[in-house]
């Protein structure tokens, strides 16, 4: 009696949405295993994640049923119970993004092989959302975004700008060929700063293994791209406070990030545990308090949609690419990457999550700033 009320609830829940477990649409899930009801029934989002990771579940078109799930009110946030409750506010005393365990993400992530994101990625390594307004395929649309920032910072050669989160390379070495910069790019992943430093070669641009915290030099421009998502509720003040020691008084500040509508004090816990370990997304009202009195602010662009085709071009990339990848990975690997993938391309969908490129200025540009699309 108790199971067929669970699964009775969890059916019920999920035809709100528009999912049919075991119907005919492309987005309804097929359940290959009952422990699937009540692993989503008690542990939610973690629990559909891992229900489709374990192969309980398929879906045709799993980028659709994470969109129909975001868009209902099926991924509103259950009861809270007392464990729960502690889960939740933990972070508000608990800095989870200290200098040490910000190390976890770059280990876990960013560090588990080159040749994933290479097989994924644009030609240039660009791992954040494309800009796909004139762009027809991911490669345009990353080096269409590349330029938006360039020209947003207004770079002119001989500026020295610090890109906070570099990656491979791919901004530095853009900004560097095309607008005739000096780059310094910090990172906290050994595989991506080996690798960035070929690709850099010969250009002046510095890369360096290096904390956000720890810089001390002063640079004509700031840029952040990709890196907010991993600072973290208790430093985003500091991280604001750095950027501003950080700049000239006459310098510009690109902040480029995923943003959460709503703000949270914690991750997604599927997301947490397997892809973006520490990670949080930041809100308008947590970027707004974290800049108060350190920075005017210039220019709020929201490009989110394209997050979504950028993932869908991620994922044909290494779906593509999975015969040759799949000797390094076991078929639990490929089914999270593929749940990663297209989970975030539905929520972007949804506009549950935004992607922003917020210009900031330290005292206000004169005669005020020229905003670019």
């Amino acid at each position: 009696m108790y199971k067929t009320t669970i699964k009775y609830y969890v059916k019920n829940k999920f035809q709100a949405a528009d999912i049919h477990l075991n119907g005919n649409q492309p987005w309804d899930f097929q359940v290959h295993d009952e422990r699937f009801f009540p692993k989503v029934f008690y542990q939610r989002s973690l629990g559909l994640g891992e229900s489709y990771m374990n192969g309980w579940i398929d879906s045709k078109r799993l980028d659709e049923s994470i969109y129909r799930i975001m868009k209902s009110s099926l991924n509103s946030p259950p009861p809270v119970a007392m464990r729960a409750f502690m889960h939740l506010i933990s972070p508000l005393y608990l800095n989870r993004q200290t200098k040490q365990r910000s190390l976890i993400v770059g280990e876990r992530h960013y560090d588990i092989s080159n040749e994933l994101f290479q097989c994924m990625l644009d030609k240039r390594m660009t791992y954040s959302c494309g800009y796909w307004r004139h762009a027809s395929n991911l490669n345009e649309a990353q080096e269409a975004k590349l330029d938006l920032i360039c020209q947003k910072l207004e770079l002119k050669p001989g500026m020295k700008v610090l890109d906070i989160g570099c990656g491979w390379g791919s901004f530095a070495k853009y900004a560097a060929e095309k607008y005739g910069v000096h780059v310094v790019g910090i990172t906290i992943s050994h595989e991506q700063l080996e690798l960035a430093k070929e690709l850099c070669k010969g250009l002046p641009i510095e890369l360096r293994f290096q904390d956000y915290r720890d810089v001390r030099e002063t640079f004509d421009r700031v840029t952040s791209i990709g890196q907010m998502e991993h600072v973290g509720y208790k430093n985003y003040r500091t991280y604001m406070k750095v950027v501003a020691r950080s700049l000239k008084e006459d310098g510009l500040f690109l902040l480029h990030t995923i943003g959460n509508n709503y703000s949270s004090f914690e991750g997604d816990p599927w997301i947490d545990k397997y892809i973006f370990p520490n990670g949080l997304l930041p809100s308008c009202a947590f970027l707004a308090r974290s800049c108060e009195g350190l920075f005017v602010m210039e220019d709020w662009h929201n490009f989110g949609a394209d997050y979504d085709k950028t993932l869908l071009a991620w994922f044909h990339n290494f779906d593509s690419c999975w015969d040759k990848l799949k000797a390094q990975y076991d078929e639990r690997f490929y089914r999270m990457w593929k749940y990663y993938l297209l989970a975030c391309a539905g929520g972007f969908r949804a506009r549950q999550l935004q992607l922003w490129q917020i210009v900031y200025s330290k005292r206000g540009v004169p005669g005020g700033y020229r905003s670019i699309r």
